[in-house]
């Protein structure tokens, strides 16, 4: 038996040689729960400087468990608990900025970032422009954003409209876990005030993620979109939770001979204008899809913008937005269902655009 040994261990070695030299074909899977609490650490353990605020997020390890261990790694000085007075925090978050510090500010929800308006326009968003260019915010707002399941109307609002409309503010929203870890690590390293928009609905979703995107300095790139799906027909375009449905509902374009391409917009401001206007002057027709309300919406900007340049010339076909219902959101979840678009609704509204009667 002793002999059979040294062949057992020279097998064991190759495959561990052959396992390591093709890693890149074994791809992880992470949450994006996992990929911002991975992100936070690693911020945290790379600048001193950085450091988070919020209601719950340092002792009870976040009221989403985003900020899981981090208070009993970094501390009380690295992670605070605040009162529930967004207002209050959020000005203290301001002022750690402009002394020179990195914060993270973060709102249990979007919604409650009402309290704080003043704060993060007046305060933020304005203040480089105001000081002319001498005093900039480095400062992450952020928290989950739009509808969960159950939650009423103050709680289901989708702010992204709102602060993309804002100079002064870049505004992110990431879909997939890759997303989520390289759009936050991009957002704490900027030198200037970023909404960051997040999805409780995804918090628990996983998501493929390559080794590259492991890498404690794998950051995308503010304004940068990606093409998650190639087509020829159709342009979809659509940000965070959205994004999913109109994948799903690209695969039921696709049986019915539609091919539509998706992009992922990741940055609401600035817009990658460069990606959308080269898969429209491909495809010819264009959808925006979002789960917000459609009066001034971030489709309303899209399709307005594609109307003020040259590729307006490169539609067949009127561009279209497929948004949310324009009510408050109701608390019912089957009521909650119907008031924002998902895959077949969106698939619905593409087919008219093609041309194909349902």
């Amino acid at each position: 038996m002793n002999c059979l040994h040294p062949l057992k261990n020279a097998i064991l070695s190759n495959i561990l040689c052959i396992f390591q030299r093709n890693q890149y074909r074994f791809i992880k899977k992470m949450s994006v729960r996992d990929a911002l609490n991975a992100a936070l650490d690693e911020e945290l353990e790379r600048d001193e400087k950085v450091f988070i605020l919020g209601e719950e997020v340092a002792q009870y390890d976040g009221a989403y468990k985003i900020t899981k261990g981090l208070w009993k790694k970094y501390g009380d000085k690295r992670l605070i608990d605040t009162p529930i007075t967004e207002s209050g925090f959020c000005g203290i978050a301001i002022g750690a900025a402009l002394a020179g510090l990195r914060p993270i500010c973060e709102f249990m929800t979007f919604n409650f970032s009402l309290q704080a308006i003043d704060r993060i326009i007046n305060g933020a968003a304005k203040n480089l422009y105001m000081s002319a260019g001498k005093f900039n915010v480095p400062i992450v707002f952020r928290g989950p954003n739009g509808n969960a399941k159950g939650l009423a109307a103050q709680h289901s609002q989708c702010f992204g409209a709102w602060y993309m409309s804002c100079p002064g503010l870049k505004v992110m929203s990431p879909t997939t876990s890759e997303d989520y870890r390289g759009c936050l690590k991009t957002a704490v390293r900027d030198p200037d005030p970023v909404v960051f928009l997040e999805s409780e609905v995804l918090y628990n979703t996983t998501f493929p993620v390559s080794d590259e995107a492991m890498d404690k300095d794998f950051v995308i790139p503010i304004g940068k979109a990606k093409i998650e799906k190639l087509g020829k027909h159709i342009t979809l375009t659509s940000h965070g939770q959205g994004t999913l449905y109109t994948l799903r509902a690209a695969e039921i374009l696709a049986k019915e001979g539609i091919e539509a391409e998706v992009i992922n917009l990741r940055s609401l401001r600035p817009l990658d204008w460069e990606t959308i206007f080269k898969s429209v002057s491909k495809t010819h027709r264009l959808m925006t899809v979002e789960l917000g309300w459609p009066t001034c919406g971030v489709g309303s900007e899209i399709v307005a913008t594609v109307m003020e340049n040259p590729v307006f010339f490169q539609l067949d076909a009127p561009a279209i937005r497929c948004t949310g219902i324009d009510v408050p959101m109701p608390y019912a979840e089957n009521i909650e269902y119907e008031c924002i678009p998902k895959d077949h609704h969106i698939a619905e509204f593409a087919k008219k655009i093609c041309g194909i009667s349902i």
